[in-house]
């Protein structure tokens, strides 16, 4: 039995999904099964997968019996994975090649329940990376989550499998912000997730993605509020301050038009000025982006922003 259980949920992923598997294939750890969920795809998915399952057979492919990444990141942590700890990846991502094992020491404490690191955004290659996220100190808090998941995907959160079979999974009704809802369930029932300090996850940026929906990311927030309220926790102030911080810096990276940056960045300031400028360096230049986006050229702000 595996270590590690890597769940890649994949829809027409042709394009994305070789170099994802190569640096799973990559791991300086190499106790782990990839189970490669198609959610239907009509272009050569099934087949990368299928020749790179000939290749290392710990690869193995599955079709999703329902539809959607929810279903699919179900069907393969709770049903097929055989691993005492279950990672996710999606199949455009790209791990650190000693993921895996700075993961295995982080696991090695029977308290701890899940593990994220720290994230790389780029666009073409990692070695365009530019923005880097950060983890918190301490246990990841429903508070923490309500203002900017600091677990950012996926791809970032390995957990134990009892952990995921005892939180019922992911909600398949819902398709924005489906994870964030599920990891303040996990949180809220009594699941410990630390932050590791060290670079794990490249993630690729795109202005086509689930996440460049703003409108229906708000919408799925509302639910994951109602989630978190069940435990009762509402957001303080402070973290509504920085998830309008979030949405602004994503809407002057998405360009979402003049006003729509600056008015997120105006909503985060009237919840918590402080909260909305700590750290400083992020909530400054986030502040002066959308103000500067309300009378530069659209080319111009695409140019400096979409970074």
């Amino acid at each position: 039995m595996p270590r590690f259980s890597i769940i890649i949920p994949c829809y027409n992923a042709a394009a994305t999904l070789p170099a994802t598997l190569a640096s799973l294939v990559a791991q300086t750890d190499s106790d782990w099964e990839a189970i490669c969920v198609d959610d239907g795809s009509s272009d050569d998915t099934r087949r990368i997968v299928r020749e790179a399952a000939a290749d290392d057979r710990r690869i193995h492919l599955v079709r999703n019996t329902g539809k959607g990444p929810s279903m699919a990141r179900n069907l393969g942590a709770i049903a097929m994975a055989s691993g005492e700890i279950v990672a996710f990846c999606d199949a455009d991502d790209l791990w650190v090649k000693d993921k895996l094992a700075q993961l295995r020491v982080a696991l090695a404490d029977d308290a701890i329940d899940g593990v994220f690191g720290r994230i790389g955004f780029f666009r073409d290659t990692p070695r365009d990376a530019k923005v880097f996220s950060t983890v918190p100190s301490g246990d990841l808090t429903i508070d923490m989550l309500l203002g900017e998941n600091p677990v950012c995907t996926m791809s970032n959160l390995a957990i134990r499998h009892e952990a995921v079979v005892a939180s019922g999974g992911f909600d398949t009704e819902m398709v924005h912000n489906e994870d964030l809802e599920w990891l303040i369930r996990l949180v809220g029932g009594g699941a410990r997730l630390v932050g590791v300090d060290a670079l794990h996850t490249w993630y690729r940026t795109s202005d086509s993605g689930l996440s460049a929906n703003l409108p229906a990311m708000l919408a799925g927030r509302e639910q994951a509020l109602a989630t978190a309220l069940r435990f009762g926790v509402e957001p303080s102030r402070a973290s509504h301050a920085v998830h309008h911080r979030y949405l602004a810096r994503r809407a002057l990276r998405l360009s979402h038009g003049r006003i729509a940056p600056l008015r997120h960045a105006l909503s985060g300031l009237a919840h918590s000025p402080a909260g909305f400028m700590t750290p400083l360096h992020r909530g400054g230049l986030t502040l002066a982006g959308s103000l500067a986006a309300t009378f530069l050229p659209q080319g111009v702000s695409r140019k400096l922003f979409s970074r």
